[in-house]
């Protein structure tokens, strides 16, 4: 594999590091430690669309951002109880940014890796070079060894889809608002891909990150099919692990963006693929990168949760998408085999909870739909979809059409629904979806972060015709409330104990 890992990258334009011959010389640790480390100068640079991301491992954080010059350029990352009056001391920690010219819409991007954090520490940061830095931004570790872990899944934002740019960039900003003051212990946010309608139009990108909220918290990109039309996605994220070889790529160098990538939280291996690359044995390639990245770092992983677009038991307009029903052939199986706990993905703009599936079949056949406690069992593999978290596009839910994919038809216990479903809603109101990883337990929540009222740009500008619970026969629920909720036990956890020693025959049925 061809991995790119921290600033490393191939077919840089340009790459100018900013270092001074003490930040060369002194690690992270040292400088946190009490070291000294000097900024380096730069002409005065515009600093746009900085994001805060996922790192290696929760010691990690990637920034990203524009520039408007090629200058040399840093993060400078201080304790924020070391920080008085916004000036931070003279031992604050640069990190050097790699600042690459922009493919398109000219400027540069730029990122860097802090690297070292340490636990339950806040941390104070700012980008650029002495005498011109941006604003000052804020994040805090929690406890790195513990069984504990909040996280927040985001289905397609896809700013710019409703037409209307503020409406939906308003959605958005309400919903991370209202999902991290429920939740303000949430660790990562985690994205289901399409950031914005169209792959390179940075108006969208903007209103994607206008909240401060993602400078807080660290975002985990997902690469969606509005966002592969071209390399803002890849100017905007840089994404740890990354393998951008063709097979996880989806086109040209030159024009496309994506690539697998993973990341160690906690006790959590997380794995993201570019679901977009598909055809020509792509679906192949990916689960041949996840077999590899859970051979090499899944040992000790209490759970493994597969990231990526495409969602492959869609319940509504992409359910029988040609594509979609190439990778139900060739994912469910291997993501049995593989271990994989849990499977995030979005497209498709309405909610969606799978059963306990096990090689591509519903793996108990007495499972009720809506249960709110399941076993999962070796092999057994949740599958979410996520509504949309804007309210700038929704879906309606889609009838079981045998006709389009025989395989892919309705429920047994529950007709209206796909076989594969517990649960599909649409209620044309945003939402968010809760992950909470308790020891043995990931605790699912689906959560309004809306109602019928605006922001809701679809709703507002007339794109939907009604809006609530069951088609309009009833008002919406409140802000906060649960969908959907379900408690899932994994194979050390209740009813499950008992299949530790399963052998290898029952978990390959």
């Amino acid at each position: 594999m061809k991995l790119d890992k921290g600033t490393q990258g191939p077919g840089l334009v340009l790459r100018r590091v900013a270092m001074s011959a003490t930040a060369v010389a002194l690690s992270a640790g040292a400088v946190f430690g009490g070291g000294l480390a000097t900024a380096a100068h730069a002409d005065s640079a515009t600093l746009t669309g900085i994001v805060l991301g996922v790192g290696a491992d929760e010691t990690q954080r990637v920034v990203s951002w524009y520039s408007s010059t090629g200058t040399a350029q840093v993060v400078q990352v201080a304790p924020t109880s070391k920080v008085v009056d916004g000036r931070f001391p003279a031992n604050a920690v640069t990190f050097p940014a790699t600042v690459t010219a922009n493919v398109v819409n000219g400027g540069y991007n730029a990122h860097a890796t802090i690297d070292s954090l340490k636990q339950n520490t806040a941390y104070s940061y700012r980008v650029g070079a002495e005498g011109n830095w941006s604003p000052t931004y804020s994040f805090t570790t929690q406890d790195f060894n513990g069984n504990n872990l909040d996280f927040l899944f985001f289905g397609d934002p896809q700013i710019g889809s409703s037409g209307n740019v503020a409406k939906d960039g308003a959605g958005w900003e309400d919903t991370l608002n209202v999902a991290l003051a429920a939740n303000p212990k949430a660790e990562l946010l985690v994205s289901g891909g399409d950031q914005v309608e169209s792959a390179n139009t940075e108006t969208q990108w903007n209103a994607f990150l206008a909240s401060d909220k993602l400078r807080q918290y660290p975002w985990a990109a997902t690469i969606g099919n509005h966002d592969v039309g071209g390399k803002a996605y890849e100017q905007h994220f840089w994404t740890p692990n990354t393998d951008r070889s063709a097979p996880y790529y989806n086109g040209s160098a030159t024009t496309r963006s994506g690539g697998d990538y993973w990341f160690r939280y906690k006790n959590i291996l997380f794995i993201d693929i570019n679901s977009n690359a598909y055809a020509s044995g792509s679906d192949a390639a990916h689960i041949a990168y996840i077999t590899d990245v859970v051979n090499k770092h899944g040992a000790g992983a209490k759970h493994t949760v597969l990231i990526y677009h495409h969602a492959i038991y869609s319940p509504a307009s992409h359910a029988n998408d040609s594509d979609n029903k190439v990778r139900r052939q060739d994912f469910p199986t291997a993501f049995s085999k593989l271990g994989v706990d849990l499977v995030l993905q979005g497209h498709d703009h309405s909610y969606s909870r799978s059963y306990v599936i096990k090689n591509g079949q519903k793996a108990n056949k007495d499972e009720q739909p809506g249960a709110t406690e399941v076993s999962k069992g070796p092999g057994g593999v949740i599958y979410v979809t996520a509504n949309s978290a804007s309210g700038s596009k929704y879906y309606d839910l889609t009838a079981p059409d045998t006709t389009k994919d025989p395989n892919y038809g309705p429920d047994p216990l529950n007709p209206k629904s796909h076989w594969a479903n517990s649960v599909e809603n649409q209620e044309h109101v945003r939402t968010y979806v809760r992950v909470q990883v308790r020891g043995n337990k990931l605790v699912v929540e689906n959560l309004r972060s809306g109602t019928c009222a605006a922001p809701n740009s679809a709703v507002e500008l007339g794109q939907e015709s009604w809006c609530g619970p069951d088609s309009g026969a009833g008002a919406a629920q409140p802000v906060g409330s649960t969908v959907d909720k379900v408690v899932i036990h994994t194979n050390e956890g209740k009813a499950g104990e008992d299949k530790q020693a399963a052998s290898e025959s029952d978990w390959l049925q």
